[in-house]
């Protein structure tokens, strides 16, 4: 019996996915657990696995296309077996004579611009996105209006006084920028914020990260980092204080019994946040070497259904960027983010006497509808005595 591949639906409230390309091809033999085809998401691209063991055939879904999820794009077959009557291409219809003659006849009395005819050369487009230019305010000299790389070295040339460049340029987010976007407004205009600072001795943390980097890097074959050992202090505490580590859910609040710390990381097109499963638990060796393997995947856009999965509390660091202190938007349905910040020398009051120490700042933001306070502050607290006297 045929097995239809249909596009997945890897995240909630996903609608579509591009099919970005295919692994196998029509007529291949695949196994169960094969690699078939690579889809975009919001988030990441993601490889799609075989789920039955026969012939690639029935080929439908075209490289390039947003695809509803749940549409059939191919078939699993068995040998000799024939695709079913009921698959259909998925093509897009031909525009009618009138439709063209219209078009035709619009296009002749505006400037051409590329997402009206999409004629762009390959060393064109090639030389817009290497140099950040969007190409639908670019006006052609080609014939028919094509964009030439001429045209887009012009204003690579001529920079903002150049005739041919837009007065405004427009970007069009990536779908991790819209979908951060969306997220960070639904979360700020749906969540009541409130935010606690606490100013930390970091001479503890230096320490600790000298002495157990060699040992961690000989284990693990990963540098250990400040992020790794808060990682590992800020699940220790959660797992002390369940309210911090709980969620929001419709009137009410989630309990997790996991404590798995997202880690927000920076790529190319905005913000995604791993997760750490299991950190309270993990050792600072296990920590480090998850983390670099986030790290790479998002760096590559390869981070999987299962990287984003389960996160209870997220932990922002800006101190590799130099940031002192900022203030970070909940990600929901958790209940809490963490903003660190750079550590610094600072002259610092010590049993009446001035001295200097390395500092820094932590700010903690909360779901008011989930914690109070009171709970916030007693969990700062401990998570600071943790960080000035690291037992892990």
């Amino acid at each position: 019996m045929a097995i239809s591949v249909v596009m997945p639906a890897l995240e909630m409230a996903q609608e579509t996915g591009k099919l970005v390309s295919w692994l196998k091809k029509e007529g291949d033999k695949v196994s169960k657990g094969d690699l078939l085809l690579e889809i975009e998401t919001d988030k990441a691209v993601m490889e799609v696995e075989a789920t039955a063991d026969g012939v690639l055939g029935g080929i439908t879904g075209e490289v390039g296309t947003d695809i509803p999820v749940g549409q059939t794009i191919a078939w699993i077959l068995k040998p000799g077996e024939d695709v079913p009557a009921e698959a259909k291409p998925h093509t897009q219809a031909a525009p009618s004579l009138a439709e063209a003659a219209r078009t035709t006849e619009e296009n002749s009395q505006q400037p051409v611009i590329a997402n009206s005819t999409g004629r762009v050369s390959p060393k064109a487009r090639r030389l817009a996105k290497d140099n950040g230019i969007d190409l639908t305010s670019v006006q052609g000299s080609g014939d028919g209006g094509e964009i030439l790389a001429s045209d887009i070295q012009a204003i690579i040339d001529g920079g903002p006084n150049d005739s041919r460049a837009p007065a405004v340029q427009h970007e069009t987010l990536s779908s991790i920028g819209r979908l951060m976007a969306e997220r960070t407004v639904q979360s700020w205009t749906t969540v009541p914020h409130f935010f606690l600072q606490r100013e930390v001795n970091a001479t503890a943390l230096n320490s600790l990260r000298a002495a157990l980097g060699p040992e961690v890097e000989r284990s693990s074959g990963v540098k250990l980092t400040h992020t790794d050992i808060l990682v590992a202090l800020v699940a220790r505490a959660l797992a002390r204080h369940p309210r911090v580590n709980a969620s929001w859910i419709e009137n009410g609040v989630r309990l997790n019994r996991d404590v798995n710390v997202s880690v927000a990381m920076a790529v190319e097109d905005g913000v995604v946040a791993p997760v750490v499963h299991n950190a309270n638990t993990a050792t600072l060796g296990e920590i480090a070497k998850q983390r670099r393997e986030l790290t790479d995947r998002a760096k590559a856009g390869r981070l999987r259904p299962t990287d984003f999965a389960g996160g209870t509390f997220t932990v922002s660091n800006l101190g590799m960027f130099h940031i002192d202190s900022f203030c970070a938007i909940i990600t929901p349905p958790q209940a809490a983010i963490l903003a660190v910040g750079q550590i610094v020398q600072r002259a610092v009051a010590v049993d009446g006497v001035v001295v200097v120490r390395p500092i820094f700042s932590l700010t903690i933001s909360c779901d008011h509808r989930v914690l109070d306070g009171a709970k916030a502050a007693t969990f700062m607290h401990d998570l600071a005595e943790s960080i000035r006297e690291p037992k892990l």
